[in-house]
């Protein structure tokens, strides 16, 4: 049987394209190993970026495209998502195990932004990749109803001062409203609250993961600051609604982390549009199109937009969020489509920087 020509393989492959991702295959994954057995050749692909959902579609690309170079063999596809750590300047105790750091922020309150962390972090670990999710809200935490996490609940404690966070639908989790009673107000200044935040973050087992995304609370202050300066973001994702207002608090936000050089990876804009449950008359209640414009300005994707829909609300006051609950439904495909599209910012950066492999073949 004749050999594989892998000049010829790498050129068929890198063109290829894939339905839900704006890039093609040669951007976002790597062919590490093309390997031919009796008449079936296994094709291994790596992935770059959360992109598990898509294992079927990418599958039947690599297919097409190898089928002409292998003499009607059939070909199997082994898929896999790596995803590669940000390089940082320095170790940070506690985040050696943690490769990227993501921060999911809004320059004001009420726009949705603890909703879209935790089913950001949901829809990253739907998509194949291993992740924590740490409540940085002090004066405010909500990830533990939002997790359905049993309020007697406590993490906990190793040798050492150090905590293990608690697994809730498939995350590494921990918040400040773990440790304090749903009563409790923390009546805290700047620089206590600051070092609570320090504390979860560096003291916290975290466990392999790729990415740890962090519910930052609203505005630009003392713990922006100090995750900003004492951890090593990696990249961050602002929150907002079309409304006016909330535009303009987020640009506050993201010029802050413009200004502690915290790169943006995108743009998320919550209560885009209401659908009528009854007739379906769709109408723009908060105004339309204000997160792309904001996007657009700043030179940053949008990741998504989420319409004002009930069930977000109902899934989340559940414990159980919609990634969770419906991730294959309308409403989940669009938080896995914004994992995807942070995904993929996040690699572009890193590749600008030549931290990233071009897609390469092997006859392993």
């Amino acid at each position: 049987m004749s050999a594989i020509d892998l000049q010829a393989a790498r050129r068929a492959l890198a063109s290829c394209r894939v339905e839900g991702i704006e890039a093609p295959l040669a951007e976002w994954a790597e062919l590490a190993a093309l390997e031919r057995r009796g008449d079936i050749v296994v094709a291994t692909v790596h992935a770059g970026i959360p992109a598990a959902g898509l294992r079927e579609p990418l599958a039947a690309e690599v297919r097409h495209a190898l089928a002409p170079l292998v003499a009607g063999a059939t070909i199997r596809v082994d898929f896999e998502v790596r995803i590669a750590a940000t390089p940082r300047r320095g170790e940070t105790p506690g985040l050696d195990s943690v490769r990227n750091v993501i921060a999911v922020a809004s320059g004001k309150g009420g726009v949705g932004k603890s909703t879209t962390a935790v089913n950001l972090a949901l829809a990253l670990a739907r998509e194949g990749a291993r992740v924590g999710q740490l409540d940085a809200d002090i004066y405010g935490p909500s990830q533990q109803i939002m997790l359905g996490v049993p309020e007697h609940q406590r993490p906990e404690g190793r040798e050492g001062n150090f905590i293990v966070p608690i697994e809730a639908h498939g995350l590494q989790t921990m918040s400040m409203g773990y440790l304090v009673t749903e009563k409790t107000a923390m009546v805290w200044r700047g620089p206590m609250a600051s070092g609570a935040l320090q504390q979860m973050i560096t003291q916290t087992l975290w466990r392999d993961l790729d990415y740890l995304v962090v519910d930052m609370p609203p505005g630009t202050g003392d713990i922006q600051l100090t995750l900003a300066q004492k951890v090593p973001v990696t990249g961050a994702v602002i929150v907002t609604t079309p409304q006016d207002i909330a535009l303009l608090d987020c640009k506050k936000g993201i010029e802050m982390f413009a200004k502690v050089g915290i790169p943006v990876l995108g743009v998320v804009e919550n209560m885009a549009v209401h659908v009528c449950s009854h007739c379906g008359h769709a109408e723009h209640l908060f105004g339309a199109g204000g997160g792309e414009r904001v996007a657009r300005e700043y030179g940053v994707p949008l990741l998504g937009a989420l319409p004002l829909d009930i069930r977000i609300r109902e899934q989340t006051d559940g414990g159980k969020p919609t990634v969770a609950a419906d991730p294959d439904g309308p409403l989940g495909a669009i938080y896995r489509e914004v994992a995807r599209r942070m995904g993929l910012e996040l690699l572009r950066r890193n590749a600008a920087q030549g931290h990233v492999p071009t897609i390469t073949v092997s006859n392993d």
